[in-house]
């Protein structure tokens, strides 16, 4: 079973790319973030055409998650059952074969000390209240997304720059940590031990044109079960170039059946 994570950055912006990719890649479970759609405009039609059932979570403008799979997507439910976060689409699971599965978009925060700031550390804090409470720990469980922190300085391409800057900050990797506590095993680094693997390249800056100078803030968490089954872990760098690429990359593993 090949699985994946990527942030799309407008669905509808980049179905193309999208649907080219889910044709040439075949990945049987795909996360998605920040597709910026309400439900009802979610493109389901060609995703459809090409063998994936969808569920959905959206909203205008901002946010959104989507689960794709080829099997049946079973027991749909969206958000952290907190009043605080759940007007924002940024959490949607549901059970997929054997698999739970969890696509997520974590809260940027703006700036460290800004309001949103301490929203996302709030936000971390309910995730990690509901993953404790609905995802039982022996069970074989995906969480996927853009979970918009650095887990360290393996994760930044120049660490002195984003010294304690918004997704790096201690405070941060410390909410990402306690999710790791509940024994989610971080994919792409057990493959990756050195780092220096990225998935996202600020537009502004032309940070992927200029020499690979990104983050790794998109992550493939894999509970003890699902990642006894984990054969290989890769960035799909091939995504984001060309035309009106996301600024995300795929993050793609490959777990045996």
């Amino acid at each position: 079973m090949r699985v994946a994570t990527w942030n799309v950055n407008s669905v509808r912006a980049r179905l193309e790319r999208l649907t080219a990719w889910l044709s040439e890649a075949r990945p049987d479970v795909v996360c998605l973030q920040e597709t910026k759609c309400q439900d009802e405009q979610f493109p389901r039609e060609p995703i459809e055409e090409l063998g994936y059932q969808v569920a959905h979570v959206g909203q205008r403008t901002y946010n959104g998650v989507a689960i794709l799979a080829r099997q049946r997507i079973e027991d749909v439910q969206a958000g952290l059952s907190d009043e605080r976060f759940d007007g924002e689409a940024r959490v949607l699971s549901a059970q997929v074969g054997d698999l739970l599965v969890c696509s997520l978009y974590a809260i940027n925060g703006q700036a460290v000390g800004n309001a949103r700031y301490h929203d996302k550390l709030a936000w971390y804090e309910a995730l990690h209240a509901h993953l404790a409470r609905r995802f039982p720990a022996g069970e074989k469980v995906l969480l996927a997304g853009d979970l918009n922190v650095t887990r360290d300085d393996l994760d930044v391409h120049d660490p002195r720059a984003w010294h304690e800057a918004i997704l790096c900050s201690t405070p941060e990797r410390q909410a990402l940590g306690r999710v790791f506590e509940l024994g989610y095993r971080d994919a792409l680094r057990e493959f990756h031990p050195e780092g220096r693997v990225y998935t996202w390249w600020d537009f502004r800056t032309r940070a992927f044109e200029r020499g690979n100078k990104g983050l790794r803030i998109d992550y493939l968490l894999l509970s003890p079960a699902a990642r006894a089954t984990c054969t290989a872990v890769e960035v799909d760098l091939d995504a984001r170039r060309g035309p009106k690429p996301s600024d995300h990359a795929p993050v793609v593993a490959e777990l045996a059946d």
